[in-house]
């Protein structure tokens, strides 16, 4: 497998007045394409403030990130913004989804800011929703669905661009247990199509999905460990 991501004594400090915060530590890892990473922590450990890094969504204090080749650490806003665009698709515990767009709408708009034209939005689009199964509620508002379906657009959305990573925030949060499995069923089914996922979470039982665990605890990598698959769970 070939590096996707290099992490190299990321640090991030933040300010509060006369108060320095150090969210992150000194953090190192790689990630090569077409794993499946849980990263793991307890509330204040720093896993929210190494998502942001990782989504570029935000730059470290210090240290080197790289992203698919290209050295990313110290871009302006504008940069992260089309690198997040082109090589990240976002899904969230809240769906993020816009209310009065319906499933197509929903998926189309990272295509639109990409600049992409309308037929091959539409032909990536009806892809993509086809990828999570959603074919026949492709004209269906968000509102006309149950919690499952909206996030199946929300990761047919974070699909459309064909990115590197697809980076998901605590993704069964809001889910029933069953409607949890059959997103993480999902998710598995991406990463041997050939997608790089990494789950942020707290919950244990759905880390253990993932083929690999990083531990954060204040700030630092506590454990990074391989686990042994016998099977996806149903």
């Amino acid at each position: 497998m070939s590096t996707l991501i290099e992490a190299r004594n990321l640090s991030k400090t933040y300010d509060l007045g006369r108060t320095q915060v150090h969210a992150l530590r000194n953090v190192s890892f790689t990630i090569d394409k077409n794993e499946y990473i849980a990263i793991m922590g307890p509330s204040g450990s720093g896993k929210s403030t190494l998502m942001n890094l990782i989504g570029c969504l935000d730059t470290a204090t210090s240290g080197e990130y790289s992203l698919d080749g290209e050295e990313v650490s110290h871009l302006n806003d504008d940069r992260l913004a089309s690198i997040r665009n082109r090589k990240i698709g976002f899904v969230f515990q809240t769906f993020n989804l816009l209310p009065r767009a319906d499933i197509f709408k929903n998926v189309e708009l990272p295509l639109i800011y990409a600049g992409l034209k309308k037929a091959e939005r539409a032909a990536r689009v009806r892809e993509a929703i086809e990828s999570v199964g959603l074919t026949d509620r492709i004209d269906h508002r968000p509102n006309e669905l149950s919690g499952g379906q909206r996030q199946r657009v929300a990761i047919a959305r974070a699909l459309v661009n064909h990115p590197s990573i697809i980076l998901a925030d605590e993704p069964t949060g809001n889910l029933d247990s069953q409607t949890g499995k059959d997103i993480l069923n999902l998710f598995e089914n991406l990463q041997k199509n050939g997608n790089t996922i990494i789950v942020v979470t707290h919950e244990e039982e759905v880390a253990r999905r993932a083929h690999r665990i990083i531990r954060i605890r204040d700030g630092e990598i506590e454990e990074d460990v391989r686990l042994q698959k016998e099977g996806t769970v149903s």
